[in-house]
């Protein structure tokens, strides 16, 4: 489903002829659980909770101006699907209710997000890994390069040419003065100790704890790695007829288990896309976005995007023929685009549809 499609793009992120285009993929889930334990006590005037709010929107803008996509989105969960729930029941089933001073948090952020100028996409009953996991494939077909921001493990899989993961941990940045990096497969190869596309297979045997999959007692990431190496995949080492003794007794003891995790783990790649990757173009609607924030409290955010709307104020098209797009029978135009310029500055102090 689609939540906020963007309506057009940033004029400064048009693609050069010759030039690769770039997909910025944002693990929804993710940043809303890091911002809201990243930052706690922040309040607006009426006593509310805008932590996660404020956290959530720096990230997003900083990682915009960090990989200066062309098209964006960020991708939510929506559901456990039932091939997961079927293979394994109790997957995910110890994991703690969202606290309820986040949960009061997640719909304005939704909010903000086309305000910002990015997509919000879900679909029912699918994990947003599987979802990225699909839009990195469809990009890849499209020569796109891709970058996913994200800690999730199940996600390293997926890098290869072309398709990197976003971090700002400092165990991944180093002393870098840009505060970023983008994981590829050296990275993330001295990371997993195989390369990525192996990463499955290391995982079907150590499992995660974090998901509540069951791994091969005493075998971790270093032990799975080593045999993932030796005998080039999983399926090697498991068709193996020259396995150590006691490697032969763990394997085929948990035969059935190491099966189903390889199962569990393994990402769709050809889900049904809510949103085309060409609709995921970037236009912020400067008005609207700084009356938000200015209610949500954010003085020097909202100075920020202020100066920012000033700047685009003065960009002009670069654009030759009027582009137009048809939505729910409506012609968006380069006009309109203009129209929205001219409006920049002119930011309500409220709008309609607050977010509180």
């Amino acid at each position: 489903m689609i939540e906020t499609p963007a309506d057009t793009h940033l004029e400064s992120r048009n693609v050069a002829p010759g030039k690769c285009r770039r997909l910025l993929l944002m693990d929804g889930h993710y940043y809303l659980y890091r911002s809201f334990f990243a930052i706690r006590g922040l309040t607006n005037s009426r006593g509310e909770p805008t932590n996660a709010i404020y956290g959530f929107v720096k990230s997003l803008r900083r990682m915009l101006s960090d990989i200066k996509p062309n098209y964006a989105a960020v991708v939510w969960d929506a559901g456990l699907p039932s091939r997961r729930t079927q293979l394994q029941p109790e997957y995910k089933q110890h994991r703690e209710e969202m606290p309820e001073q986040l949960e009061v948090q997640q719909e304005p952020i939704r909010q903000l997000l086309p305000l910002i100028g990015i997509a919000s996409v879900f679909l029912e009953n699918t994990e947003a890994d599987d979802l990225i996991a699909s839009y990195v494939m469809a990009a890849l077909e499209k020569k796109m390069d891709c970058v996913v921001a994200t800690n999730d493990k199940d996600i390293m899989q997926l890098v290869r040419e072309g398709v990197s993961i976003y971090s700002t941990a400092k165990s991944n940045t180093g002393n870098g003065k840009s505060g970023y990096t983008l994981l590829g497969v050296p990275e993330v190869r001295s990371k997993w100790g195989v390369d990525p596309s192996l990463i499955a297979d290391v995982l079907a045997l150590t499992g995660d704890s974090v998901d509540n999959i069951r791994g091969v007692p005493g075998i971790g990431g270093k032990t799975a790695a080593k045999w993932i190496n030796k005998y080039g995949s999983l399926s090697e080492l498991m068709n193996a007829r020259d396995l150590d003794p006691k490697v032969q007794e763990k394997v085929e003891a948990s035969r059935k288990l190491i099966e189903a995790n390889r199962q569990m783990v393994a990402l769709d790649l050809n889900l049904p896309l809510p949103m085309p990757i060409e609709r995921m173009t970037l236009f912020p609607r400067y008005p609207e976005l700084i009356a938000s924030l200015r209610r949500c409290g954010f003085r020097s955010l909202t100075a920020e995007v202020e100066e920012e709307a000033a700047r685009m104020a003065n960009v002009r098209p670069l654009i030759g023929e009027p582009s137009v797009e048809i939505e729910s029978g409506v012609e968006r135009n380069a006009e309109i685009e203009q129209q929205q310029r001219k409006k920049i500055l002119a930011a309500p102090a409220t709008t309609q549809g607050e977010l509180f």
